[in-house]
């Protein structure tokens, strides 16, 4: 092993004591160009986060919750609904149950059906005359 005379392994020379001569150091920033050439220093520079990592606005005046609403409102009064599909067919039922995608009616004497929303063209509350 060789004999370590080097000063990166040995103690820091030691340093007289300085006199207070701090210097304020100005950070230098290179003057920008905008996009139709013009010189922007002065205008202060924002940082945004990138886009992926941006959270999306609140939510949109579409979405109102009135569907919801309407199918609790139903639901709680048991009310007898009309069912018209987009293929033509009648369906009547009472909502049983709801979500994003689909609707689930409760019939009387038959069995219960989990229909699509897209799958449906209207829908409305029955006439009381009906049995």
């Amino acid at each position: 092993m060789k004999p370590s005379d080097s000063t990166a392994t040995g103690r820091a020379p030691a340093r007289e004591p300085e006199q207070d001569t701090f210097v304020s150091r100005k950070l230098i920033r290179p003057a920008l160009r905008k996009e139709d050439g013009t010189e922007a220093a002065t205008e202060p520079r924002v940082r945004r986060a990138p886009e992926r990592l941006r959270v999306p606005a609140a939510a949109s005046a579409e979405q109102t919750h009135a569907e919801d609403f309407y199918y609790q409102k139903q639901m709680a009064a048991r009310t007898l609904m009309t069912v018209v599909l987009k293929s033509g067919e009648v369906v009547h039922g009472v909502i049983d149950w709801y979500d994003r995608n689909t609707i689930k009616l409760n019939r009387t004497g038959r069995p219960n059906l989990l229909l699509y929303k897209h799958g449906i063209r209207y829908m409305h509350k029955s006439d009381e005359t009906r049995p």
